[in-house]
């Protein structure tokens, strides 16, 4: 039995209860294979050169996300000027993430990178309401404004801590990064629904795969150890393993419901320092890796709330 038309009061929690579990894990399964991803790419940092690590990988990539294309008839779909043109920008802003992301992983701790990256709901969501004129109330705006602050207490900038605070160009690429993925994630939202995601992804993949390969020419080529190699597989499966619960969880239960378990990498990632690489944050950035996650958490909450409301015709507030 469905609820095809919902009405307060309707009860239809366990059939939601189980598409929304489903969600919640994908979502931690797609966090969770995106950060190990981060990890094997870490680790290639002493192993081989950025952009080396980065074609590489890129390749294993294209050609399961291009078997994936042609088996579900992608390459049939014809698509927009507009949408092209959009699918050019978001892939741009791509090239320039992995790129400020990668270097930053390269020479910072994990936990700290993915903590930073955590401010991406409150980026996307104050974004939205300066360029696409989105609703967003005054509460969501306090909750943006103190989730930055506790991006502050990560990176300590000299001119708020002095000097000696550990702040350097890295953690400035982290936060490029996230403007390039709030970039990214506008662009999304502009592209037409009846543009397959294979194909966001496939041309975004081939983009990195591009820097890669251009930026390796500047760069001389390392041989590829019997380690580098195994580091490379774990790469390319788990980023893979991620696109592919990502796609899952947004297409299971109530993406309200399912998008605060993107926190799950912060988890991951504490852990992953911790036993992989020595890595453990100081009191200072787990106060604003806290502070952080609160604030996103209730970012979420307010947008579901919102749309809830909307769907009702009640008015957003």
């Amino acid at each position: 039995m469905s609820c095809s038309v919902p009405h307060i009061g309707d009860n239809c929690d366990s059939m939601d209860l189980s598409d929304n579990t489903r969600g919640a894990l994908f979502m931690m399964g797609s966090m969770t294979a995106f950060t190990l991803n981060d990890a094997c790419m870490k680790s290639l940092s002493g192993e081989l050169p950025l952009f080396q690590a980065l074609l590489l990988r890129s390749i294993a990539v294209i050609a399961f996300i291009s078997f994936m294309a042609w088996r579900a008839g992608t390459f049939r779909t014809r698509i927009s000027r507009k949408d092209q043109m959009l699918i050019a920008l978001r892939t741009v802003v791509e090239i320039a993430a992995a790129y400020f992301f990668i270097s930053a992983l390269f020479h910072m701790p994990i936990a700290d990178v993915t903590a930073i990256l955590q401010a991406l709901p409150l980026t996307v969501t104050l974004a939205g309401a300066v360029f696409l004129g989105e609703a967003v109330g005054w509460k969501r705006l306090m909750a943006i404004l103190v989730g930055f602050a506790g991006v502050m207490l990560i990176l300590r900038p000299p001119f708020l801590f002095g000097e000696g605070s550990g702040f350097s160009i890295y953690s400035i690429y982290v936060l490029l990064a996230v403007v390039c993925v709030t970039v990214r994630d506008l662009c999304a939202r502009r592209i037409s629904a009846a543009v397959p995601s294979m194909t966001i992804a496939l041309a975004a993949a081939i983009g990195v795969m591009s820097l890669g390969a251009v930026g390796s020419i500047t760069q001389p080529w390392q041989p590829v150890s019997v380690t580098s190699i195994m580091w490379l597989a774990g790469a390319s499966f788990f980023v893979i393993g991620g696109y592919i619960f990502s796609v899952s969880a947004m297409r299971s239960g109530e993406i309200g419901f399912v998008a605060p378990f993107r926190y799950t990498s912060l988890v991951v990632a504490l852990i992953l320092g911790l036993f992989l690489f020595g890595e453990w944050p100081d009191r200072l950035t787990m106060l604003g890796s806290g502070i952080v996650v609160a604030t996103g958490l209730f970012t979420l909450y307010r947008e579901r709330l919102t749309a809830k409301r909307q769907h009702f015709g009640l008015r957003p507030r």
